[in-house]
């Protein structure tokens, strides 16, 4: 079997590499892929499982109810084409969310992550510190999940931005040609 690169892979890889550094340890339920929206249009694709409570391999129920984070946070990172924007889904260009995990493993409402779309690790990883702290809060379904958060957008751009871009724009053209 073969394993297939997707342009967002190095990129993902140094925000793990800096969430790691940080002592905030990606899980084993983190991934790349290319998704579809509606079935037809494809996108590009990122999910990051934070454990910031220590509890997701825990069997302590009483640990699991008192932790602020028990069943886990995913940071969420998307590069649409905009080819359905019209049609409700996002514009051209990337983006980052967060949500936090239940215990079904399902997740509560995405809310925007103040970051730039090509946020440097060093941002991603500020965000998240923030996020787990509840600095910035959660978002809801009635807001288009903006969350609460009054400081503006995080850090800057990765220093390999443009590459991860033009790499990102040659898939979509791909995609959009098949």
């Amino acid at each position: 079997m073969t394993t297939r690169t997707l342009p967002q892979d190095p990129y993902i890889e140094a925000i793990g590499d800096a969430l790691t550094a940080a002592g905030l340890e990606p899980t084993d339920h983190s991934w790349t892929d290319d998704g579809e929206t509606r079935g037809t249009y494809c996108y590009l694709n990122a999910v990051i499982t934070l454990d910031p409570s220590g509890t997701l391999a825990s069997d302590d129920e009483d640990a699991i109810d008192g932790a602020a984070w028990p069943h886990g946070l995913l940071l969420l990172w998307e590069w649409h084409t905009g080819v359905e924007a019209d049609q409700g889904e996002p514009e051209r260009g990337s983006f980052w969310q967060f949500a936090e995990l239940k215990a079904d493993g399902s997740n509560e409402y995405p809310s925007s992550l103040p970051v730039e779309g090509y946020a440097s690790p060093a941002a991603v990883v500020e965000a998240a510190r923030k996020v787990i702290s509840r600095e910035i809060g959660a978002g809801h379904f009635f807001n288009g999940g903006v969350p609460t958060w009054d400081g503006g957008t995080i850090g800057g751009t990765w220093e390999r931005h443009a590459e991860l871009d033009a790499a990102c724009e040659a898939w979509g053209n791909d995609e959009a040609s098949e």
